[in-house]
Protein backbone atom coordinates (compact mmCIF):
# COMPACT_ATOMS: atom_id res chain seq x y z
CA UNK A 1 0.00 0.00 0.00
CA UNK A 2 1.36 3.12 -0.59
CA UNK A 3 1.70 6.16 2.30
CA UNK A 4 -0.88 7.82 3.12
CA UNK A 5 -1.86 11.74 4.32
CA UNK A 6 -2.67 12.58 7.93
CA UNK A 7 -5.58 15.57 7.95
CA UNK A 8 -6.00 16.73 11.39
CA UNK A 9 -8.60 18.70 12.36
CA UNK A 10 -8.38 21.99 14.35
CA UNK A 11 -10.45 23.74 13.59
CA UNK A 12 -12.90 23.84 17.48
CA UNK A 13 -12.54 26.48 19.70
CA UNK A 14 -12.39 24.83 22.76
CA UNK A 15 -15.46 25.90 24.45
CA UNK A 16 -15.95 22.83 27.42
CA UNK A 17 -12.16 23.48 28.01
CA UNK A 18 -12.52 27.21 29.51
CA UNK A 19 -9.32 28.65 28.30
CA UNK A 20 -8.46 31.90 26.97
CA UNK A 21 -7.46 30.14 24.02
CA UNK A 22 -8.87 26.71 22.16
CA UNK A 23 -7.07 23.95 23.78
CA UNK A 24 -5.26 23.22 20.73
CA UNK A 25 -2.89 25.80 21.11
CA UNK A 26 -2.66 25.23 24.88
CA UNK A 27 1.07 24.26 26.39
CA UNK A 28 1.68 20.90 26.67
CA UNK A 29 5.40 19.90 28.49
CA UNK A 30 6.61 22.66 27.01
CA UNK A 31 5.26 22.49 23.13
CA UNK A 32 1.42 23.35 22.23
CA UNK A 33 -0.49 20.17 21.73
CA UNK A 34 -1.02 20.78 17.77
CA UNK A 35 2.35 20.39 17.32
CA UNK A 36 3.12 17.47 19.32
CA UNK A 37 0.05 15.75 17.51
CA UNK A 38 1.53 17.07 14.33
CA UNK A 39 4.97 15.45 14.78
CA UNK A 40 3.47 12.19 15.55
CA UNK A 41 2.28 12.10 11.95
CA UNK A 42 4.85 13.68 10.60
CA UNK A 43 7.67 11.29 12.28
CA UNK A 44 5.50 8.59 10.82
CA UNK A 45 7.29 6.39 8.15
CA UNK A 46 4.09 5.54 6.78
CA UNK A 47 2.62 9.09 6.26
CA UNK A 48 4.05 11.19 3.34
CA UNK A 49 2.60 14.19 4.28
CA UNK A 50 0.02 16.37 6.99
CA UNK A 51 -2.26 18.92 6.72
CA UNK A 52 -4.06 20.65 9.30
CA UNK A 53 -7.33 22.06 8.86
CA UNK A 54 -7.62 25.34 11.30
CA UNK A 55 -10.46 28.41 11.95
CA UNK A 56 -8.65 31.49 10.14
CA UNK A 57 -9.33 33.39 13.15
CA UNK A 58 -6.73 31.82 15.02
CA UNK A 59 -4.05 31.92 12.15
CA UNK A 60 -1.48 33.27 13.96
CA UNK A 61 -2.10 30.32 17.26
CA UNK A 62 -1.65 27.91 14.47
CA UNK A 63 1.72 30.01 12.54
CA UNK A 64 3.12 29.94 16.38
CA UNK A 65 2.20 26.57 16.63
CA UNK A 66 3.89 24.98 13.82
CA UNK A 67 6.60 27.54 13.23
CA UNK A 68 9.22 25.25 11.42
CA UNK A 69 7.65 22.35 10.12
CA UNK A 70 7.29 23.40 6.60
CA UNK A 71 3.75 22.11 6.85
CA UNK A 72 1.42 23.36 3.70
CA UNK A 73 -0.98 26.23 3.57
CA UNK A 74 -3.70 25.60 6.54
CA UNK A 75 -7.45 24.31 4.95
CA UNK A 76 -10.08 26.87 6.88
CA UNK A 77 -12.69 24.64 8.61
CA UNK A 78 -16.77 24.81 8.36
CA UNK A 79 -19.10 25.61 10.73
CA UNK A 80 -18.90 21.72 12.16
CA UNK A 81 -16.51 18.99 12.61
CA UNK A 82 -18.21 17.06 9.49
CA UNK A 83 -17.88 20.40 7.68
CA UNK A 84 -13.86 20.73 8.55
CA UNK A 85 -13.28 17.13 7.25
CA UNK A 86 -15.02 17.89 4.18
CA UNK A 87 -13.41 20.87 4.13
CA UNK A 88 -9.79 19.36 4.76
CA UNK A 89 -10.54 16.55 1.89
CA UNK A 90 -12.02 18.68 -1.08
CA UNK A 91 -8.42 21.06 -0.79
CA UNK A 92 -6.55 17.53 -0.67
CA UNK A 93 -8.96 16.70 -4.09
CA UNK A 94 -7.84 19.89 -5.38
CA UNK A 95 -4.29 20.06 -4.70
CA UNK A 96 -3.23 16.42 -6.02
CA UNK A 97 -6.07 14.84 -6.88
CA UNK A 98 -6.09 12.77 -3.70
CA UNK A 99 -4.41 10.17 -1.80
CA UNK A 100 -4.76 6.33 -1.35
CA UNK A 101 -5.75 6.63 2.02
CA UNK A 102 -6.69 9.45 4.85
CA UNK A 103 -5.54 9.33 8.60
CA UNK A 104 -8.41 11.79 9.80
CA UNK A 105 -7.31 12.77 13.60
CA UNK A 106 -8.43 15.00 16.07
CA UNK A 107 -5.98 17.86 16.92
CA UNK A 108 -6.74 17.27 20.91
CA UNK A 109 -5.18 14.08 20.75
CA UNK A 110 -1.35 14.88 21.21
CA UNK A 111 -0.40 11.23 22.50
CA UNK A 112 -0.97 9.07 19.73
CA UNK A 113 1.44 6.51 19.56
CA UNK A 114 3.44 5.03 16.24
CA UNK A 115 1.72 1.88 16.50
CA UNK A 116 -1.36 2.77 16.47
CA UNK A 117 -0.93 4.70 13.56
CA UNK A 118 0.63 1.90 12.07
CA UNK A 119 -2.15 -0.42 12.58
CA UNK A 120 -5.10 1.91 11.60
CA UNK A 121 -3.24 1.47 7.97
CA UNK A 122 -2.36 -1.92 7.88
CA UNK A 123 -5.99 -2.37 8.31
CA UNK A 124 -7.10 -0.60 5.09
CA UNK A 125 -5.11 -3.18 3.37
CA UNK A 126 -8.26 -5.66 4.09
CA UNK A 127 -11.02 -2.81 4.75
CA UNK A 128 -12.00 0.72 2.83
CA UNK A 129 -12.24 2.02 6.25
CA UNK A 130 -10.93 1.09 9.87
CA UNK A 131 -10.85 3.38 13.32
CA UNK A 132 -8.50 3.18 16.45
CA UNK A 133 -10.96 2.43 19.27
CA UNK A 134 -10.47 1.04 23.10
CA UNK A 135 -12.95 -1.71 23.87
CA UNK A 136 -15.31 -0.31 26.75
CA UNK A 137 -14.83 -1.54 30.16
CA UNK A 138 -16.93 0.14 32.49
CA UNK A 139 -20.54 -0.93 33.36
CA UNK A 140 -22.85 0.85 31.35
CA UNK A 141 -26.30 2.44 33.51
CA UNK A 142 -29.73 4.26 31.66
CA UNK A 143 -30.77 6.86 33.66
CA UNK A 144 -33.95 8.64 33.88
CA UNK A 145 -34.74 11.40 36.35
CA UNK A 146 -31.65 11.20 38.23
CA UNK A 147 -32.40 7.50 39.08
CA UNK A 148 -30.96 4.17 37.20
CA UNK A 149 -33.21 2.77 35.02
CA UNK A 150 -31.46 -0.08 33.57
CA UNK A 151 -27.99 -1.45 32.63
CA UNK A 152 -26.65 -1.91 29.08
CA UNK A 153 -25.17 -4.81 27.99
CA UNK A 154 -21.15 -3.79 27.35
CA UNK A 155 -20.06 -6.32 25.04
CA UNK A 156 -19.01 -5.67 21.64
CA UNK A 157 -19.07 -1.94 22.59
CA UNK A 158 -15.91 -0.28 21.80
CA UNK A 159 -15.12 3.55 23.01
CA UNK A 160 -14.18 5.24 19.14
CA UNK A 161 -10.68 7.41 19.33
CA UNK A 162 -8.78 8.57 16.01
CA UNK A 163 -7.57 8.38 13.93
CA UNK A 164 -10.16 6.92 11.64
CA UNK A 165 -8.45 5.88 8.57
CA UNK A 166 -9.89 5.54 4.97
CA UNK A 167 -9.48 4.94 1.28
CA UNK A 168 -9.16 8.21 -0.02
CA UNK A 169 -12.04 8.24 -2.99
CA UNK A 170 -14.54 6.21 -0.76
CA UNK A 171 -14.42 8.60 2.54
CA UNK A 172 -14.57 11.80 -0.40
CA UNK A 173 -17.65 10.72 -1.41
CA UNK A 174 -19.04 9.44 1.60
CA UNK A 175 -18.69 13.07 3.13
CA UNK A 176 -19.85 14.68 -0.27
CA UNK A 177 -23.09 12.87 0.17
CA UNK A 178 -23.64 13.88 3.56
CA UNK A 179 -22.77 17.14 3.97
CA UNK A 180 -25.64 18.48 5.86
CA UNK A 181 -26.05 15.96 7.76
CA UNK A 182 -24.98 15.78 11.77
CA UNK A 183 -23.09 12.98 12.03
CA UNK A 184 -20.35 11.91 15.59
CA UNK A 185 -17.69 11.03 13.98
CA UNK A 186 -16.05 10.14 10.22
CA UNK A 187 -16.71 6.65 11.03
CA UNK A 188 -20.36 7.24 11.28
CA UNK A 189 -20.13 9.26 7.48
CA UNK A 190 -18.48 5.39 6.07
CA UNK A 191 -21.18 3.73 7.87
CA UNK A 192 -23.92 5.50 6.38
CA UNK A 193 -22.37 4.79 2.91
CA UNK A 194 -22.30 1.49 3.76
CA UNK A 195 -18.28 1.24 3.75
CA UNK A 196 -16.80 -1.61 6.25
CA UNK A 197 -15.25 -0.15 8.99
CA UNK A 198 -12.60 -2.25 10.85
CA UNK A 199 -11.70 -1.97 14.94
CA UNK A 200 -8.30 -0.79 15.56
CA UNK A 201 -7.64 -1.77 19.32
CA UNK A 202 -6.10 1.32 20.87
CA UNK A 203 -4.24 2.47 23.65
CA UNK A 204 -6.12 4.32 26.88
CA UNK A 205 -3.40 6.99 26.44
CA UNK A 206 -4.40 8.04 22.99
CA UNK A 207 -7.18 10.04 24.87
CA UNK A 208 -8.78 13.71 23.88
CA UNK A 209 -7.70 16.43 25.94
CA UNK A 210 -11.44 18.14 26.48
CA UNK A 211 -10.67 19.05 30.54
CA UNK A 212 -7.32 20.61 32.45
CA UNK A 213 -8.06 17.56 34.26
CA UNK A 214 -7.11 15.94 30.80
CA UNK A 215 -4.34 18.14 30.10
CA UNK A 216 -2.76 17.59 33.88
CA UNK A 217 -2.99 13.56 33.00
CA UNK A 218 -1.23 14.04 29.52
CA UNK A 219 1.66 15.71 31.15
CA UNK A 220 1.69 12.92 33.56
CA UNK A 221 1.92 10.41 30.84
CA UNK A 222 4.18 12.15 28.31
CA UNK A 223 6.77 12.70 31.38
CA UNK A 224 6.34 9.19 32.20
CA UNK A 225 6.91 8.11 28.51
CA UNK A 226 9.82 10.03 27.60
CA UNK A 227 11.38 9.07 31.33
CA UNK A 228 12.25 12.37 31.58
CA UNK A 229 14.05 12.68 35.08
CA UNK A 230 12.00 15.37 37.44
CA UNK A 231 15.20 16.59 39.36
CA UNK A 232 14.15 20.23 40.27
CA UNK A 233 12.33 19.80 43.34
CA UNK A 234 10.85 23.41 44.40
CA UNK A 235 8.41 24.07 47.51
CA UNK A 236 6.11 26.97 47.64
CA UNK A 237 4.10 28.28 50.31
CA UNK A 238 0.18 30.23 50.61
CA UNK A 239 -1.24 31.93 53.56
CA UNK A 240 -5.02 33.52 53.08
CA UNK A 241 -7.60 35.63 55.46
CA UNK A 242 -11.03 35.54 54.63
CA UNK A 243 -13.75 37.54 57.78
CA UNK A 244 -16.79 36.47 58.80
CA UNK A 245 -20.32 38.31 57.29
CA UNK A 246 -23.66 36.66 57.00
CA UNK A 247 -24.53 33.80 55.94
CA UNK A 248 -25.09 29.99 56.92
CA UNK A 249 -21.93 27.93 55.22
CA UNK A 250 -18.51 28.22 54.53
CA UNK A 251 -16.23 27.32 51.28
CA UNK A 252 -12.99 25.33 52.54
CA UNK A 253 -11.07 23.15 50.76
CA UNK A 254 -13.91 22.81 47.76
CA UNK A 255 -16.55 21.80 50.52
CA UNK A 256 -19.68 23.60 51.98
CA UNK A 257 -19.64 23.65 55.63
CA UNK A 258 -22.65 24.21 57.23
CA UNK A 259 -22.26 27.48 59.68
CA UNK A 260 -23.86 30.28 61.10
CA UNK A 261 -21.73 32.72 59.11
CA UNK A 262 -20.50 32.99 56.09
CA UNK A 263 -16.88 34.16 54.73
CA UNK A 264 -16.42 37.37 52.52
CA UNK A 265 -14.77 37.72 49.52
CA UNK A 266 -14.70 38.91 45.93
CA UNK A 267 -14.93 34.47 45.08
CA UNK A 268 -16.18 32.03 47.15
CA UNK A 269 -13.83 33.08 49.75
CA UNK A 270 -12.55 29.89 49.78
CA UNK A 271 -8.88 30.11 52.18
CA UNK A 272 -8.21 26.62 51.99
CA UNK A 273 -7.74 26.44 47.97
CA UNK A 274 -6.73 30.23 47.95
CA UNK A 275 -3.35 29.57 50.06
CA UNK A 276 -2.87 26.13 48.13
CA UNK A 277 -3.05 28.21 44.93
CA UNK A 278 -0.54 30.51 45.97
CA UNK A 279 1.71 28.05 47.69
CA UNK A 280 1.90 26.30 44.01
CA UNK A 281 2.09 29.17 42.12
CA UNK A 282 5.45 29.94 44.76
CA UNK A 283 7.15 27.04 43.63
CA UNK A 284 6.75 27.76 40.32
CA UNK A 285 7.97 31.83 41.02
CA UNK A 286 4.77 32.36 39.06
CA UNK A 287 3.53 35.52 40.88
CA UNK A 288 0.38 34.92 43.29
CA UNK A 289 -3.29 34.21 42.38
CA UNK A 290 -4.35 37.85 42.34
CA UNK A 291 -1.69 38.13 39.71
CA UNK A 292 -3.45 35.56 37.67
CA UNK A 293 -6.90 36.37 39.01
CA UNK A 294 -7.38 39.88 39.51
CA UNK A 295 -10.15 41.04 42.05
CA UNK A 296 -11.20 43.63 40.39
CA UNK A 297 -12.08 41.74 37.41
CA UNK A 298 -15.79 41.39 37.98
CA UNK A 299 -15.40 37.73 36.21
CA UNK A 300 -14.31 36.31 39.05
CA UNK A 301 -17.25 38.10 41.41
CA UNK A 302 -18.48 34.19 43.19
CA UNK A 303 -16.28 32.12 40.98
CA UNK A 304 -15.76 28.59 42.64
CA UNK A 305 -11.61 28.46 43.24
CA UNK A 306 -11.39 25.05 42.14
CA UNK A 307 -10.90 26.95 39.04
CA UNK A 308 -7.82 28.55 40.42
CA UNK A 309 -6.49 25.82 42.14
CA UNK A 310 -6.82 24.14 38.50
CA UNK A 311 -4.98 26.50 36.75
CA UNK A 312 -1.81 26.97 39.46
CA UNK A 313 -1.99 22.77 38.41
CA UNK A 314 -2.23 23.17 34.73
CA UNK A 315 0.61 25.49 34.78
CA UNK A 316 2.72 23.05 36.33
CA UNK A 317 1.47 20.06 34.01
CA UNK A 318 2.35 22.73 31.18
CA UNK A 319 5.89 22.58 32.44
CA UNK A 320 6.35 18.72 32.16
CA UNK A 321 6.12 18.88 35.49
CA UNK A 322 3.96 16.87 38.77
CA UNK A 323 2.33 18.02 42.56
CA UNK A 324 4.09 15.51 44.77
CA UNK A 325 2.63 16.77 47.81
CA UNK A 326 0.47 19.51 49.18
CA UNK A 327 -0.19 20.56 52.99
CA UNK A 328 -2.67 22.83 53.71
CA UNK A 329 -3.56 24.01 57.85
CA UNK A 330 -7.30 25.46 58.07
CA UNK A 331 -6.80 28.36 61.33
CA UNK A 332 -10.13 28.70 62.91
CA UNK A 333 -11.91 28.03 66.08
CA UNK A 334 -15.02 27.46 64.28
CA UNK A 335 -16.51 25.84 62.52
CA UNK A 336 -14.94 22.02 62.85
CA UNK A 337 -12.98 21.17 60.49
CA UNK A 338 -12.39 17.44 61.68
CA UNK A 339 -15.28 15.92 60.50
CA UNK A 340 -14.94 17.01 57.13
CA UNK A 341 -10.99 16.45 57.04
CA UNK A 342 -11.14 13.07 54.61
CA UNK A 343 -13.81 14.78 52.29
CA UNK A 344 -12.06 17.99 52.09
CA UNK A 345 -8.69 15.86 50.97
CA UNK A 346 -10.24 13.82 48.27
CA UNK A 347 -11.70 17.43 46.74
CA UNK A 348 -8.58 18.64 46.47
CA UNK A 349 -6.95 15.95 44.66
CA UNK A 350 -9.61 15.56 42.11
CA UNK A 351 -8.95 18.72 41.22
CA UNK A 352 -5.38 18.80 41.66
CA UNK A 353 -5.81 15.29 39.45
CA UNK A 354 -3.37 13.73 42.06
CA UNK A 355 -3.85 10.62 44.76
CA UNK A 356 -5.31 11.71 47.74
CA UNK A 357 -2.53 10.31 50.02
CA UNK A 358 -0.29 13.33 48.31
CA UNK A 359 -2.97 15.90 50.15
CA UNK A 360 -2.76 16.91 53.76
CA UNK A 361 -5.63 18.82 55.46
CA UNK A 362 -5.61 19.55 58.73
CA UNK A 363 -6.76 22.32 61.07
CA UNK A 364 -5.74 24.42 64.67
CA UNK A 365 -6.93 27.08 66.69
CA UNK A 366 -4.85 30.53 67.78
CA UNK A 367 -6.28 28.98 71.42
CA UNK A 368 -8.76 32.38 71.42
CA UNK A 369 -6.13 34.38 70.48
CA UNK A 370 -5.81 36.92 67.75
CA UNK A 371 -8.70 38.10 64.85
CA UNK A 372 -9.38 33.82 64.39
CA UNK A 373 -9.61 33.50 68.15
CA UNK A 374 -11.76 35.90 68.56
CA UNK A 375 -14.15 34.42 65.84
CA UNK A 376 -13.79 37.34 63.38
CA UNK A 377 -12.85 35.45 59.93
CA UNK A 378 -10.71 31.86 58.83
CA UNK A 379 -6.78 32.18 58.36
CA UNK A 380 -5.21 29.12 56.02
CA UNK A 381 -1.52 28.18 55.16
CA UNK A 382 -0.43 25.85 52.73
CA UNK A 383 2.77 24.32 51.55
CA UNK A 384 3.24 22.65 48.20
CA UNK A 385 6.12 20.66 46.86
CA UNK A 386 6.31 19.78 42.94
CA UNK A 387 8.91 18.46 40.55
CA UNK A 388 9.85 19.65 37.09
CA UNK A 389 12.81 18.52 34.46
CA UNK A 390 15.86 19.46 35.81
Amino acid sequence: MTLCIALIVAGGTGQRFGAERPKQYLDLAGKPILRRTVEAFLSHPRVSSVQVVIDPARRDLYDAAVAGLGLPEPVSGGATRQDSVRNGLEALAAAQGGCYAVLIHDAARPLVDADTIAAVIAALEHAPGAIAAVPLADTLKRGADGTVAGTVDRDGLWRAQTPQGFRFADILAAHRDAAGLSLTDDAAVAERAGLAVALVPAKEENFKVTTPDDLTRAARVLTASQGAPLGDVRTGTGFDVHRFTDGDFVTLCGLRVPHTQGLEGHSDADVGLHALTDAILGALAAGDIGSHFPPSDPQWRGADSAKFLRHAADLVAARGGVIAHTDITIICERPKVGPHRAAMAARVAEILGIAPDRVSVKATTTERLGFTGRGEGIAAQAAATIRLPG
